[in-house]
């Protein structure tokens, strides 16, 4: 497919792929073959480097600018036209950003996975810096902090809770939403054990979430209820032993994330309930240029972009 990082995917109903693109930009898999590259323009002279995507009303794109010291939301048009969306938050530039979602009030949801500079300083189980900016039409706010590196976000489907990965305190915690986007004190509702650090999360049409490990490669479904069932995996125990020593001394790094040892998927960080009966999983993954498929057991929930062109 000749992707370039594609940690983020996202899929429409009309058959339309999206993924984040490190070159810069989002690229487009059509419905019938073919791919379409946007590229966005430099901001300051940098290069963006969208980490999370969203699809908006019009066919537009926001970006989480995962830059190496400095981060943001910025606006992409398929003209390739890029403007800041969010620079700051409480008058404090925000640092590298990792993810943003829509939900079906209009609001935005953005996670910065911590404020460590290099962020690989927050690959600990002690990290608790992460947090949760809502965007709605009072402004951008901080409405969640001291979370264990923040990851992919999303509103349930019934619009009352926030599900939040906490990848290095191997959490999916939640915040009940108040009436003024406000959160709720934090309830842990699945936490999880060895050689899983969640990334992705969406929900599907049962209420039971699918939550995406890096390193570990695995697909795991959390019930409604909070029980784990792991759906697929791809790791070497080897491999996997030796990031899990680094884990638990502290000493977890760039090259436990970049080296990953596997047969097929290279380090799998989101998936996208795609297709007609919205039953196949397209994986996003950190390492890979292709998105690998197959087919699950229960449809997706739509999400709120799967209307969108």
């Amino acid at each position: 497919m000749d992707l370039h990082r594609p940690e983020c995917v996202l899929t429409n109903a009309k058959g339309d792929i999206y993924t984040a693109d490190w070159r810069g930009g989002v690229a487009h898999i059509h419905p019938h073959g073919g791919q379409s590259f946007y590229p966005a323009q430099a901001v300051d002279g940098e290069v963006l480097k969208p980490n999370g995507i969203a699809l908006l009303r019009d066919g537009s794109f926001l970006l989480a600018h995962l830059g190496a010291e400095r981060g943001g939301i910025f606006h992409l048009k398929r003209n390739g036209i890029t403007v800041p969306w969010l620079r700051q938050v409480g008058g404090v530039e925000l640092p590298p950003c990792n993810f943003v979602v829509e939900d079906a009030s209009g609001r935005f949801w953005v996670t910065v996975s911590t404020r460590q500079s290099p962020r690989a300083l927050g690959y600990r189980k002690s990290c608790n810096d992460g947090f949760v900016v809502l965007v709605d039409a009072k402004g951008a706010r901080i409405v969640a902090d001291g979370l264990g590196y923040t990851n992919e976000c999303v509103v349930d489907r019934t619009g009352q809770w926030l599900y939040v990965n906490e990848t290095f305190t191997r959490r999916l915690s939640r915040f009940a939403i108040r009436a003024d986007g406000s959160l709720g004190e934090k309830e842990v509702f699945a936490e999880f054990g060895a050689g899983t650090f969640p990334d992705g999360v969406v929900q599907d049409a049962d209420g039971g979430f699918w939550v995406t490990s890096i390193v570990s490669n695995r697909v795991i479904r959390v019930s409604p209820e909070g029980r784990q069932e792991v759906w697929l995996e791809d790791s070497d125990p080897n491999h996997l032993a030796w990031v899990e020593a680094a884990y638990q001394a502290n000493e977890m790094g760039r090259p436990h994330l970049d080296d990953v040892k596997s047969r097929h998927l290279r380090n799998i960080s989101s998936l996208a309930f795609g297709g007609a009966d919205m039953r196949t999983a397209y994986l996003g993954c950190l390492l890979g240029d292709a998105l690998p498929t197959f087919r699950m057991p229960v449809a997706g929930h739509p999400p709120i972009h799967w209307s969108y062109p």
